[in-house]
């Protein structure tokens, strides 16, 4: 800005005099002006063309009163009138000197702004009509605040100016004509030659300062913006120098402590030597060489220095050649299975084909050219998931498998995994990038062939930032995850030596793409029994040894066990049993070492102090009394439960309310129990009347879960059928199965953990589609030995063991008109039962 140096002119001049739009000539002498706007109410000096100069030399003789007009063309040499902007300043010369090469200096006050009206050509230079153009100046608080605000807007942006004299600041504060103080700054800011015409241009005041504001503001936060970066650069400048000086002194202490002499080789030299000892493919060795090229040639306080040796550290450390030795004794393979875990007998079983099949086509060569190695893929790259509740020994599975095959173990849990590049790692480009967990998992192991273990597959989730369940498609594909590419690596690592085994509790949240990649292996659960010879094998000697106790030390009576099993846990798997077993390990060692114990006999007694108060007690001992209650089976996530279906009913209209967080399923299952129960209202010796007089309410407890499935239809039909009969189902039933609106029961799924659900919880009878018969072949001996199993086709059947009085479901006899004749002739043909008519064919 040149503020200062104009208002010291303007203030050493004196007041001028100004003259009123009366006193302009006719025509006035039009001065062509570049590069600048001349405003009025300013002093601002000229220099003068030697072409211009005759024409001053004239004024100066007569009245000294010129237009300044702004060239619109910069490179116009004669500018005509054309090529001049139409609004500009009348100004006095107050004073004017030749210089020797003809040209002027000359130093003009402005007066009024002008328009041109008419052009006078024929003249020796430009002259012109022109018509005052008075501003308008507002008055009033509005004025004030702006011309109060432009003051103080200009004096920041002059106060973050470097070198701007103080005098120039207190110049802006005390102009107090608004119209003198919008000039001022627009003829000393940073403006485009335009923008100042414009302000020039514009009549009113007020519109002059909030343009002039809207420009400043911006200014002001170039200055601020070009500020902060110049200190950061200042910083990171002073922080370089400090460090240089730093190691300098360090370099001069080492040398006077004479430890100078044992000079580390350069780290770029370093990393070529480990590359060249590294047994790494060719894609992978070119983009080493490539970024160890670009190492050398930098220096080590470069930002990006650090970020190539993180690189080469990961490229050079992976494991690219180096396999684990397998082995192939299948028995041995399968003694470790069995001595790791109990039961399972079809896992295992499942777990050894696995392994002998890859061993026998590891070692056998394709029989004829025509196998390929896509065949070969096919059998040795099948990746099994274990589903399964918690507890039950899926991860520990995976364990068994790679010391069976002498193989290394690593894992990776993907519960609650939102980011897909969690798989496939981040790009160099950004910071702190680093590769997927897959190729870390892999670094970890140290062998390019370890049995990896995908837990909580089911519990993979997906976001903004992409869907790993898509990214684990090629890592778990035998004919593409030959070539993974991790994003920040960016080449090729063979994955298909790798095992990979899935876990999950559940498999309806695993997409269907990703499931279809993978053999689903079931678990479901042990039996009280199992969990014994499980907590004996395992659980007991695990716990002792972990709390360094002796087998002479603490003994478990197998009563014992057996109350912790049926009082204190009721779960498909044993962890929370090796919990309580743990904490009497603990309670224990506090009797040996506070009271001077020499052993402690783990009795049934002993669990209850040790442990308190049972957490849970058999159905048995709380009979179902009440109408409307019925007992159903259901598979969670956490394995095979017990779920009660109440029902009650009140004075309404024939309205049926469900609770207890209920899926869209489960609510078609409840509307069909309820329709079925009242059209066959006199089958079950039910009043019609009743259902148009009363409101019903189904709902199942454990409220804050939600639950879902046509498997409790049958289960709600019982409950419904106790409810408007008023005879109570039998407490020690379970009853599981889809029912139908012809009072059909359809299968279902997960038989096996209901059943051991069933068994945990003393339930003596289990009620069973007629089509899962098949599942009972999957259920242990002493379930099928302890628990009596009913498979029933119709409702009728199910009613019948359901209910204590057999009468109530009692078959109605058939009707003549419910026979119907397929042959249109009559009906002499034996008549054959279907979906509730009799058919005659």
């Amino acid at each position: 800005m040149n503020i200062d140096a104009e208002m010291k002119t303007s203030d050493t001049m004196g007041p001028q005099k100004e003259l009123s739009g009366n006193e302009f000539a006719e025509k006035v002498p039009i001065l062509p002006v570049r590069d600048m706007v001349a405003f009025p109410k300013m002093n601002v000096p000229f220099m003068i063309s030697f072409t211009s100069a005759p024409m001053i030399e004239s004024i100066m003789e007569t009245d000294h009163i010129v237009g300044l007009l702004t060239v619109k063309d910069q490179d116009a040499e004669d500018p005509v009138p054309g090529q001049l902007y139409e609004v500009g300043t009348v100004a006095r010369i107050l004073h004017a000197k030749k210089k020797e090469n003809g040209a002027m200096v000359a130093l003009m006050h402005g007066m009024h702004r002008f328009k041109v009206t008419t052009w006078h050509p024929g003249n020796p230079y430009l002259m012109a009509d022109v018509a005052y153009a008075p501003e308008t100046v507002e008055t009033g608080l509005e004025l004030e605040a702006l011309q109060r605000q432009l003051t103080e807007t200009v004096k920041a942006v002059l106060t973050m100016i470097p070198d701007t004299p103080k005098e120039a600041i207190e110049s802006i504060q005390r102009i107090k004509d608004p119209l003198q103080l919008a000039y001022v700054t627009a003829l000393n800011i940073n403006l485009p030659l335009e923008k100042r015409q414009s302000i020039l241009e514009m009549d009113s005041v007020s519109e002059k300062m909030r343009e002039l504001l809207l420009h400043l503001s911006r200014e002001k936060e170039v200055l601020d913006i070009s500020r902060r970066i110049q200190s950061e650069v200042h910083e990171k400048m002073s922080k370089s120098q400090r460090d240089y000086v730093l190691r300098q002194q360090l370099k001069a202490i080492k040398e006077e402590l004479g430890e100078s002499d044992a000079t580390p080789a350069p780290e770029a030299d370093v990393y070529a030597n480990r590359l060249q000892d590294a047994d790494m493919p060719e894609e992978a060795r070119k983009e080493a060489e490539r970024e160890l090229e670009r190492m050398q040639q930098m220096s080590p306080q470069s930002a990006e220095y650090p970020i190539i040796k993180t690189y080469l550290d990961w490229l050079i450390d992976l494991p690219w050649q180096t396999l684990s030795e397998e082995s192939g004794d299948i028995a041995a393979a399968r003694r470790i299975l069995e001595a790791d875990h109990y039961g399972l007998e079809d896992v295992k079983t499942r777990l050894v084909e696995y392994m002998a099949v890859r061993h026998l086509v590891r070692d056998r060569k394709p029989a004829s050219p025509e196998q390929d190695e896509r065949d070969e893929k096919s059998a040795m790259g099948v990746i099994l998931c274990l589903v399964g509740p918690p507890g039950v020994g899926k991860t520990s599975l995976g364990r068994s498998v790679a010391r069976a095959l002498g193989r290394e173990f690593t894992r990776m849990s993907l519960g609650g995994v939102h980011d897909e590049a969690e798989i496939r790692g981040h790009r160099r480009t950004y910071i702190g990038a680093m590769p997927g967990r897959i190729i870390q998992a892999i670094k970890r192991a140290g062998t390019r062939n370890p049995v990896f273990m995908l837990d909580e597959i089911d519990k993979v989730g997906q976001d903004w930032r992409g869907d790993p369940s898509s990214a684990l498609l090629e890592v778990l594909d035998p004919a593409q995850n030959s070539s993974f590419r991790d994003h920040y690596l960016d080449v090729d690592f063979d994955l298909s030596e790798v095992i990979f085994i899935a876990t999950a509790n559940q498999l309806d949240t695993i997409p269907g793409p990703l499931r279809d990649r993978m053999e689903v292996i079931q678990l479901d659960g042990y039996t009280a029994l199992e969990k014994l010879e499980i907590a004996k094998r395992h659980l007991v000697p695990r716990q002792l040894a972990a709390h360094r106790l002796k087998d002479e030390e603490v003994t478990f009576m197998q009563d014992a066990l057996l109350k912790i099993i049926h009082d204190y846990t009721r779960e498909a798997g044993v962890r929370n049993l090796e919990r309580h077993i743990a904490a009497i390990c603990r309670k224990s060692i506090v009797q040996l070492s506070e009271n001077g114990w020499s052993h402690v006999l783990v009795t049934t007694k002993m669990v209850r102090d040790y442990l308190k108060k049972e957490r849970f007690e058999s159905e048995q001992t709380e009979p179902i009394t009440l109408p409307g209650i019925a007992t159903g089976l259901a598979v969670t996530s956490v394995g095979g439960d017990i779920l009660y279906i109440e029902a009650s009913r009140m004075p309404g209209k024939g309205r049926l309310s469900l609770t207890g967080q209920l899926g869209a399923v489960m609510k078609e299952s409840a509307e069909i129990a309820f329709s079925y129960v009242r059209s066959k209202a006199d089958r079950f010796g039910i009043d019609a009347a009743v259902f148009e007089k009363s409101d019903v309410h189904v709902h199942v407890p454990a409220g804050a879960l939600p639950k879902d499935g046509p498997s409790a239809g049958v289960a709600m039909t019982m409950a419904l059928v106790s409810l408007f009969s008023g005879r109570p189902v039998r407490g020690d039933v379970g009853i599981t199965g889809e029912i139908t609106l012809r009072g059909r029961v359809l299968p279902v799924g997960g038989i096996k953990m209901k059943a051991l659900a069933a068994h945990r919880a003393g339930l003596k009878t289990v009620v069973l589609p007629k089509r899962n018969q098949k599942d009972l072949a999957e259920l242990p001996e002493e379930v099928l030995a302890e628990v009596a199993f009913v498979m029933v086709d119709q409702i009728d059947e199910a009613i019948t063991t359901a209910f204590n009085d057999p009468q109530i479901a009692a078959p109605m006899p058939a009707e003549p008109d419910d026979v119907v004749c397929l042959n249109g002739q009559g009906c002499e043909t034996e008549l054959v039962t279907a979906a509730g008519l009799k058919y005659a064919r």
